[in-house]
């Protein structure tokens, strides 16, 4: 009976650990994800750069995701247009087909500022970001879509489509993005 017990608590302990693995995303030399588009993605250590003249230019995961936890840190420069893309239905950027958490605190119409998810909420805190590391964190559960920038909520909202789909960083206008502790972990 203590070896039954035993075994079960070992292997409640194994799934419960395993559920909460994060894995990174975006990883040099990784075959897990694609460039698309006019910017130039490098690494320098462990940082993933993207760098614009002009047009846009995004990497994107090649598998798709539904509930899950992201976590990564990012540093724009004061020119370029960036933003991070959850549950992208196809493999392009657009904010009717993705959720766009737009980083871009120079944005013309502040509605569309970073933190917010584009057409669809308003940030309900402004963060500066500029030139400095932050944090961005998404939870994405079921329909609802909840933001983070430097542990701040920014967006909390629900949206019956997409629920699922890829992961995409843009890098747009002029200008240069660095992504560095990409992680995700799967939501239950």
């Amino acid at each position: 009976m203590r070896k039954q017990g035993a075994f079960l608590f070992f292997s409640l302990l194994f799934l419960v650990l395993s559920c909460s693995e994060r894995a990174v995303l975006f990883q040099q030399n990784a075959k897990d994800w694609e460039t698309f588009g006019d910017a130039e993605w490098q690494f320098s250590k462990t940082t993933l750069i993207g760098e614009v003249q002009e047009g846009a230019g995004f990497v994107m995961t090649k598998k798709a995701y539904a509930n899950f936890t992201l976590e990564l840190e990012f540093k724009p420069d004061s020119t370029i247009n960036s933003g991070v893309f959850v549950r992208c239905h196809n493999k392009e950027l657009s904010a009717t087909d993705c959720h766009e958490l737009n980083i871009w605190d120079l944005h013309p119409n502040q509605d569309f500022r970073t933190g917010a998810i584009v057409t669809k909420a308003v940030p309900m805190n402004y963060v500066e970001t500029l030139n400095k590391w932050n944090t961005y964190k998404v939870e994405a559960n079921e329909n609802r879509i909840q933001v983070w920038v430097n542990n701040t909520l920014t967006a909390d909202s629900n949206y019956d489509y997409p629920t699922t789909g890829y992961i995409g960083l843009q890098a747009m206008g002029t200008g240069k993005i660095e992504f560095r502790n990409i992680k995700i972990s799967k939501n239950q």
